[in-house]
């Protein structure tokens, strides 16, 4: 019995986002074609839909708990990087002052 309300729950939610996306393309189109006769309703929608699409670039799926060793090893390999990068002179904080004389 849960696996059938599982199932029925990814499709009721399939359905929920088709509906959601077709709201959106209703309102961005509407403000292609005709901008005139379209209101704030329109506006709202579509720069809502366009600001949800840049939410899964900034998120992570979590992975559960690092162990300590796997984080001090990262670390390690960062500073490793950052001292190979300065020693070579790839980078620079800032220029050398001269004098005025």
């Amino acid at each position: 019995m849960a696996r059938r309300a599982g199932a029925l729950g990814r499709v009721a939610l399939a359905l929920a986002l088709l509906a959601a996306g077709g709201v959106w393309w209703w309102a961005v189109l509407r403000l292609l074609l005709v901008p005139e006769r379209t209101g704030l309703v329109e506006g709202f929608v579509a720069a809502g839909g366009w600001g949800l699409s840049l939410l899964p670039v900034h998120v992570t799926a979590y992975r559960g708990r690092r162990g300590v060793r796997r984080v001090v090893g990262d670390l390690r390999s960062v500073v490793e990087d950052a001292r190979g990068a300065v020693g070579a002179g790839v980078t620079r904080a800032s220029a050398r002052r001269r004098s005025g004389g």
